[in-house]
């Protein structure tokens, strides 16, 4: 008699650590941030990608817009938005993200998009559009980007974006190299590595940013090869928050990294050069982003003053 084959079990997802876990957002202004997103057709990366933070964020009014639609061009193995064929852009996003930064009264915004590899620019003019439309609406709010590796036209793409003129330059790494062939396959190392040093090459006194995520299974002294390699990019600004499975079929949590870790990569960080560092479990990219860049321009401007002293 023949055996029927025995189905596989599907394997249970790590337990989350007590210091991993966050309330359920339920406050009035969470439930304001929400509306407004809404009633402007705006998408924002926190609810995208399933940030931990989107209850305390949202409650204090701060949300990442993510521009060029919800459905991005790439699939990576650790991230939660949508994989497909993207709608045309929306020439009134521009105009709407404004809109939004002026009736939340941001000091700060972040904006940041999906991979748009159907574009000839990757998206780039869209970024352009957003900035110019803040900075004649919202003239003192100041603007951190966060954007995709404009996969072979990052050099024209960086060119009109940085001429644009946004106060941060954000592009994550994400992870070490070794692991890009299973959780960044669409993407290579070296070309976000090349890309942030090309973005001082041309504005070399705009800030810039990279993050990484832990827990996906990368070696200590390799985390400690991607900040050399920042900083040889001449990268300002590390984020390093913990690896969080979004859905049974992603990359799996390998190791949840304790809060004492973190710390303890942070303080290696700072002693590489880093002018601002931002490490601890729950940290993601534009988590406190408005805090973090006040500090990281007075650490520039104490920096310059020490070396005029000199």
């Amino acid at each position: 008699m023949t055996k029927l084959p025995v189905p596989e079990q599907p394997r249970q997802r790590a337990r989350k650590p007590d210091w991993i876990r966050v309330k359920a957002p339920t406050s009035k202004g969470f439930a304001e941030t929400r509306k407004l997103m809404r009633d402007l057709n705006l998408n924002t990366v926190c609810e995208e990608a399933a940030c931990p933070n989107i209850g305390e964020c949202w409650t204090k009014k701060h949300a990442t817009v993510m521009i060029l639609g919800d459905v991005c061009t790439r699939a990576c193995a650790f991230c939660n938005v949508k994989t497909g064929m993207p709608r045309i852009v929306d020439k009134t996003e521009p105009a709407h993200v404004a809109e939004a930064a002026a009736k939340m009264g941001l000091a700060h915004i972040v904006i940041t998009s999906v991979d748009r590899d159907d574009l000839p620019d990757g998206g780039a003019d869209q970024f352009v559009r957003v900035i110019r439309e803040l900075r004649d609406q919202t003239p003192d709010t100041t603007i951190e980007i966060l954007t995709p590796d404009f996969r072979n036209k990052h050099r024209q793409a960086i060119e009109k974006i940085v001429a644009a003129g946004p106060d941060v330059y954000n592009h994550n790494l994400e992870t070490v190299p070794r692991l890009y062939p299973t959780i960044r396959p669409g993407a290579r190392y070296y070309a976000s590595l090349r890309l942030l040093d090309e973005v001082k090459r041309h504005d070399p006194a705009i800030f810039t940013k990279s993050g990484i995520m832990l827990g996906l299974g990368e070696q200590r002294l390799e985390v400690h090869q991607v900040m050399d390699d920042m900083r040889s990019a001449d990268v300002d600004f590390l984020t390093m928050g913990q690896y969080l499975q979004p859905t049974p079929k992603h990359a799996e949590v390998i190791d949840f990294v304790t809060p004492k870790a973190f710390d303890a990569f942070a303080a290696i960080a700072r002693a590489k050069g880093f002018l601002m560092v931002a490490s601890s479990p729950l940290t993601r990219s534009s988590y406190h982003a408005g805090d973090d860049f006040a500090r990281m321009r007075s650490a520039r401007e104490e920096k310059l003053a020490r070396a005029a002293a000199r």
